[in-house]
């Protein structure tokens, strides 16, 4: 639209330069015409009529040209509206476009955000349990930093895993022995080996100071610390709970967590074989799981050893019985046998009365002569 408004403006200019033009050369000719002595008045008529033509001219021209700018002005502005309207729908069309667009983002946004609460909601859950988890891993250290409270923990995973394991009358727990010494847990076998006891009171300070080094110096001289405290506490166990005639000749010391029992095998094996040497066997909790079970299997081979006696007994009546149901047995098949024999005997002479039955119904009915069925009857007799 605003090239045509320059073109139009262009071509107004244009007529407008082109009529100054003829009227300043009519002027000239006109004037050059007045100076001439040779002039008439004929030729000024003819001047005087160009130019008269000539302003007709301009003014047609002019008129056209106003007719030929009202056209343009209507095209332009037919061409302005169209323009305006294809504007409006393409702006319309962005708009819902974008409206929609908008709409499908709120949407999202909606569910990401409730998506996030979600998360968020879990998140404080997890970071709940986290917290009630610290305040047990806290409460767990503060338990296993006291030796009496360490003890008591020792003792209660030991009463676990060995009364889930052995029954009722094969253990003991807080026993106080022949010279005064109180043991964590009993274990009653028959002899060999007999009672056996379990200690559960591990020094835990020598190993938190080993895993708490950090240089060689405070390792090696946390690992010197570590092998004293199990070398006297294996002995302390040894000297406690080795009675002769009334313990085993063995004793065990259960460790409560798998990790010592590792570090033990794995760093310290010189500390093993002076525990195999004093006759302390250490265990952890999967080890005295598999040992308990091993005490199950010797106490049940023990109580089926006791009850021999009445297994023999019991298995000789039972041979008896089977003797005297033998017998009964075969006493019953001769009663069969017999009974068959006179099941056979009732049948031969079932079948010889429905033979004579046979024949005097014959006799009845006049089919044979009198001297003949009598004959049979003889016969059959």
């Amino acid at each position: 639209m605003q090239s045509l408004n320059n073109i139009l403006g262009q071509y107004s200019d244009l007529l407008v330069f082109i009529a100054v033009l003829i009227i300043v050369i009519g002027n000239i000719a006109f004037w050059l015409l007045s100076k001439s002595k040779k002039a008439d008045s004929t030729l000024s008529d003819i001047l005087l009529r160009g130019q008269a033509e000539l302003a007709g001219r301009l003014s047609q021209l002019s008129e056209h040209s106003s007719q030929e700018q009202n056209k343009i002005a209507m095209a332009i502005n037919e061409q302005r509206v169209a323009m305006l309207k294809i504007m409006d729908e393409k702006l319309l069309a962005v708009t819902k476009s974008v409206g929609e667009g908008l709409q499908q983002n709120a949407n999202k946004t909606a569910e990401t955000l409730t998506d996030l609460r979600e998360r968020l909601a879990k998140i404080d859950v997890a970071q709940q349990k986290i917290s009630t988890l610290s305040e047990q891993v806290v409460s767990l250290q503060e338990v296993l930093s006291n030796k009496q409270a360490r003890g008591a923990f020792g003792e209660i995973q030991l009463n676990d895993l060995v009364t889930s394991i052995l029954p009722p009358n094969a253990y003991e727990f807080q026993v106080v022995l022949s010279n005064t010494k109180r043991a964590d847990c009993v274990l009653r076998l028959p002899n060999p080996p007999g009672t056996i006891v379990i200690d559960a009171k591990f020094p835990l300070e020598s190993y938190q100071a080993l895993r708490a080094a950090s240089t060689p110096q405070e390792k090696t001289e946390a690992e010197r610390f570590f092998r004293a405290s199990v070398l006297k506490h294996i002995k302390d166990i040894a000297e406690k709970y080795i009675i002769p005639g009334e313990t085993a000749e063995s004793a065990l010391m259960f460790l409560p967590s798998e990790a010592i029992y590792a570090e033990l095998h794995a760093n310290f094996t010189d500390v093993v074989e002076v525990s195999y040497r004093s006759k302390v066997w250490i265990v952890s909790p999967t080890t005295l799981m598999a040992t308990l079970n091993t005490v199950r299997a010797v106490l049940k081979d023990a109580k089926m050893r006791e009850q021999a006696g009445v297994i023999q007994k019991e298995v000789g009546t039972l041979i008896e019985d089977i003797t005297r149901l033998d017998s009964r047995i075969e006493s019953l098949s001769r009663h069969f046998k017999q009974a068959n024999e006179d099941v056979e005997g009732i049948k031969v002479s079932s079948g010889k009365i429905g033979r004579r039955i046979q024949k005097i119904e014959d006799i009845e009915l006049g089919e044979e002569p009198q001297h003949i069925a009598v004959t049979h009857l003889a016969n059959d007799e």
